[in-house]
């Protein structure tokens, strides 16, 4: 048998009430974090609405309004030990960080593992030790549900991506049923799937986690193409008309992908796409096949995207279908060569206006007599007769996949 699944809201009711103890213990508010500095869970305290507000503490107030802190805060707390600690640890105010008050820090451990931290601004005396001293004790059973919901997140992990990357019907099934099964009643509510792709890591630990995607009930990185690999992301729907949940999802995705990637990273931007939204995991391979589809139909005409949605895509869903490379037909191939891109853009954007000779040339900036010079070039480089519909299907086809 599996793992037994543990529903992640039920875990959230848990934090925060364990989080609003710590917080009655210590007379202050305590802010609970992961080991990636993500908020979990934020504490009040009956005397915070007191507070003089020029007291407030900046870097709490980003955490709990952006649901993490900054690299430079981390470095700062990082540098006191803080991962290694067993005990609870004052920090004092680090300018430079923006921290502008102390700290006081209580490592969440299970079985000797940092899984998170719950964090108090340290006040004058401050709580003593068997104040702190119990609030370990608690902090503790914070470790125990984190290590809990992290073995039920690896099975999640685990089983998406074997339902996505099966090659074989029956080796699909299985692991459809194996994801049922973690996911309990949660499997028949509707879903859709997201695809981020290229996703900036292969490493398994650098993707996200769940709990800080809003509407999220697992995701994993799986290959893309023979050297990268994406996101998949499967989000729960309240109706299958309001996709927003996955858009939303997608866009913050997307965010950390840029973030992650800077200025030195991945060659190519990232772009996202999204499946039609399905009740249950029987038809959970369609959708990410729409998934991905739509993200290499935003990567290769960036109108359509970031975020693209399948039902958006249009003749994409029919390109993205076709095996990579297979639409490359050779008599438009010497017209793809880079030598004469100006001729396959010039081909293209009359194709996309319907063979409208003025709209053409006004939107490429140019004489319609230049147009018609440009268009018979195409002719004799490609062999084909622009007047004829079924060349300028083929045309318009091969000139749209070449980016696939």
């Amino acid at each position: 048998m599996r793992h037994n699944a543990r529903v992640t809201s039920e875990h959230r009711s848990d934090y925060q009430e364990l989080v609003d103890e710590i917080s009655e213990l210590l007379g202050a508010p305590a802010t609970l974090e992961n080991r990636d500095f993500e908020l979990i869970a934020f504490g009040t305290y009956d005397d915070e609405g007191d507070l003089d507000p020029s007291a407030l503490d900046p870097v709490r107030t980003r955490s709990i309004l952006t649901r993490r802190s900054t690299a430079a805060v981390r470095a700062w707390f990082e540098g006191f030990g803080i991962t290694r600690a067993t005990g609870p640890v004052r920090i004092p105010p680090g300018t430079e960080a923006g921290v502008y008050r102390g700290r006081i820090c209580l490592p969440v451990r299970h079985r000797g593992v940092v899984l998170g931290y719950v964090w108090l601004l340290d006040g004058d005396p401050g709580p003593g030790e068997p104040q702190l001293t119990a609030a370990m004790r608690v902090a503790a059973r914070i470790g125990a549900l984190l290590a809990d919901e992290a073995q039920h997140g690896a099975d999640l992990t685990r089983e998406l991506r074997a339902v996505l990357t099966a090659e074989r019907d029956w080796q699909r099934d299985m692991a459809v049923a194996e994801l049922r099964a973690v996911l309990g009643a949660r499997a028949d509510a509707l879903h859709t799937v997201v695809c981020v792709a290229p996703w900036p890591s292969a490493d398994p630990d650098d993707a996200p986690s769940v709990r800080t995607v809003q509407g999220a009930t697992a995701l994993c990185t799986v290959p893309w193409g023979a050297t990268e690999v994406c996101l998949a992301l499967l989000v729960r729907l309240r109706s299958a008309d309001v996709t927003a949940p996955a858009t939303a999802a997608a866009v913050r995705l997307l965010e950390r992908a840029r973030a992650a990637t800077g200025t030195g990273g991945a060659a190519r931007v990232a772009a996202a796409g999204t499946g039609a939204a399905r009740s249950g995991l029987g038809d959970l391979n369609a959708a990410w096949r729409e998934a991905s589809a739509a993200a290499r139909a935003a990567l290769a005409e960036p109108r359509l995207g970031p975020v693209a949605d399948w039902a958006s895509i249009g003749p994409f869903r029919l390109l993205t279908a076709l095996p990579r490379g297979s639409a490359q037909d050779p008599s438009v191939r010497p017209l793809l060569a880079p030598a004469h891109r100006e001729l396959a853009r010039t081909a293209e954007v009359y194709l996309d206006r319907a063979g409208q000779a003025g709209r053409t040339a006004a939107e490429l900036g140019i004489h319609r007599q230049t147009l018609y010079y440009r268009l018979s070039r195409v002719e004799k480089l490609t062999g084909l007769d622009l007047d004829d519909g079924e060349d300028r299907l083929l045309l318009h086809m091969a000139l749209k996949s070449r980016r696939l």
